[in-house]
């Protein structure tokens, strides 16, 4: 088994690696001065098992370009099998009016990843379960549930006390898988969206008065959906308001809406590097997937069960 690593997220795929008790193979993943990407395979990968270590994250053409061509040379230096890992897969579904003329981006990506020679995908918290089956190829689909609910046991005495709540209606399910693990209670934040990147809270189903908030969501990406359902929740009553999120992608002014909002704390995993700004950031914290994504991609090379990690 071999692990390589593109430039997305080199301290994940290092503590992988860690987890795993091996090395990253060496590999030059540069750019020529026009910014074309550049990849050359410095070790012998001939027959071997081997895993790319690279999400979508920003600037997601360029590392979408980076795994392909990675993914490439990899099959071009007789690699047996190529496992892309995509901790965080950023390409969306298609939305919009039937008939209307929009790309369905999530399957071209899917079918770019397999054109160019990739065996299996292995990713965690897609935002629409049915990109599992835009892909051709066997595709696991990770889920961080299991890790976040460790660390809200870790952090909260009671879990009784707590309220699980979904965003919005379309995140019910996976709000209801945690507190189902938690044995919690469930509210929903009824939303709308006026327009692409805005939301407006319309009602909250649920009581919510004196409870210990926790919002759950596979991705915080402007941040203003989140903040607005935290206000929301803190104007029916809730004791506190929490927020724990797969992917942070927190993009434009979402530290500072974080940081201005009434949110106690945002949790996030480390599916995506982030900025100082984040980092430095005393509201958001982050959670360690490595020995998540370690254990699956071991699983995976042993020919065992993924599934049975969510058991």
């Amino acid at each position: 088994m071999k692990l390589l690593a593109g430039n997305s997220n080199r301290t994940l795929a290092q503590a992988i690696a860690d987890h795993l008790d091996g090395p990253l193979t060496r590999a030059q993943v540069k750019r020529f001065a026009d910014n074309e990407v550049f990849a050359v395979i410095d070790e012998n990968v001939r027959g071997e098992d081997v895993f790319i270590i690279q999400s979508t994250s920003y600037p997601a053409n360029d590392n979408l370009m980076e795994l392909l061509i990675i993914t490439d040379a990899l099959v071009r230096a007789s690699a047996r099998r190529i496992t892309a890992v995509m901790p965080y897969f950023a390409t969306p579904v298609r939305t919009g009016r039937p008939g209307a003329a929009r790309p369905f981006s999530a399957k071209l990506v899917a079918n770019l990843i397999t054109r160019a020679g990739a065996d299996r995908v292995l990713t965690m918290d897609l935002h629409a379960g049915q990109i599992q089956g835009f892909f051709d190829i066997p595709t696991d689909n990770l889920l961080a549930t299991p890790v976040l609910a460790q660390d809200i046991r870790k952090n909260y005495d009671k879990t009784s006390e707590l309220m699980i709540v979904s965003p919005d209606v379309g995140g019910v399910v996976r709000a209801r898988s945690l507190a189902k693990r938690l044995d919690a209670d469930l509210a929903i934040v009824d939303k709308r969206r006026p327009k692409a990147g805005e939301s407006e809270v319309m009602n909250i189903i649920g009581d919510v008065e004196g409870r210990r908030c926790i919002l759950f969501d596979d991705i915080v990406d402007s941040g203003g959906t989140l903040v607005n359902a935290a206000e929301a929740l803190i104007e029916k009553g809730a004791a506190e308001v929490s927020a724990y999120i797969s992917h942070g992608v927190l993009s434009g002014p979402a530290v500072n809406r974080v940081e201005s909002s009434v949110l106690k704390e945002l949790v996030i995993t480390n599916s995506i590097e982030q900025p100082l700004e984040v980092n430095n950031c005393s509201q958001i914290r982050q959670v360690n997937i490595a020995p998540l994504i370690g254990e699956a991609i071991r699983r995976i090379a042993n020919e065992e069960s993924v599934s049975k990690l969510f058991d």
